[in-house]
């Protein structure tokens, strides 16, 4: 198993706390942050701008991505030029299609030749990161979201489509694959072993870091005192049964 600290594949926390942001920028391992809608819903963040910039200024030497809301393709472009002014290291998410299923690919391709730092996400296929590739600015860098842990979801092996997604990256030095939505520790080491540029991770799985090597008859004998302790607490019990 490869130890952590030579993992090549960068491990950007996903989140919406500020106090735990604030706490995980200490550790050397994160090296950038990434946000979305739906996690700074279910925060209770009611200042979208404030929110983002607080990260931002939190976070000043590592990239952090924020997501654009907007539905339209002109309010998609404002609102990613927007956010991009509020910080060196602001990267912006951009869906890869509106709700009506259009693909932005006019959207990156104008912000990604305004020197913009985008962050396509909700990505899912190999056909859509061609369909990306394409409008992209071999020039300027860029982060490509896919979704593995939802692939994953669906009962498909991700780790096949992560490849070829990579593969389609190649000839783009300064876009990077992003392994997301991840389900288990395991991904981290999968991502890396891939060639994987970036992969996100939720708390309940950094959390789980500890667990890296630790040596699996010790970790046996701890669950069974798990169970022992907890059955114990519990008060149950069970009736014998009389020899017949």
């Amino acid at each position: 198993m490869t130890p952590l600290q030579s993992l090549k594949v960068k491990i950007f926390a996903d989140g919406a706390n500020l106090d735990v942001i604030r706490t995980l920028y200490a550790n050397p391992l994160i090296k950038g942050f990434t946000t979305n809608p739906t996690l700074m819903n279910k925060a209770g963040i009611a200042d979208y701008e404030a929110f983002g910039r607080a990260v931002l200024a939190a976070v000043p030497d590592r990239p952090v991505s924020l997501e654009v809301f907007a539905d339209d393709f002109g309010a998609m472009i404002a609102q990613a030029q927007t956010i991009s002014s509020w910080g060196r290291n602001a990267n912006v998410k951009i869906p890869v299609s509106n709700t009506g299923g259009e693909f932005t690919g006019p959207v990156i391709k104008v912000l990604a030749d305004a020197g913009v730092v985008i962050n396509v996400t909700a990505v899912m296929t190999i056909e859509q990161v061609e369909a990306i590739a394409a409008c992209l600015n071999p020039r300027v860098p860029a982060i490509v979201s896919v979704f593995a842990g939802r692939v994953a979801d669906t009962g498909r092996d991700p780790v096949p489509q992560m490849i070829g997604c990579r593969d389609v990256l190649e000839h783009l030095p300064n876009a990077e694959l992003l392994w997301a939505s991840p389900r288990e520790l395991l991904n981290i080491f999968q991502a890396d072993e891939i060639g994987c540029h970036i992969i996100t991770v939720t708390n309940d799985v950094l959390a789980k870091l500890s667990l890296v090597g630790k040596n699996l008859d010790e970790y046996s004998l701890e669950t069974v005192k798990m169970f022992h302790r907890d059955a114990t607490a519990s008060g149950f019990s069970i009736r014998a049964v009389s020899a017949a």
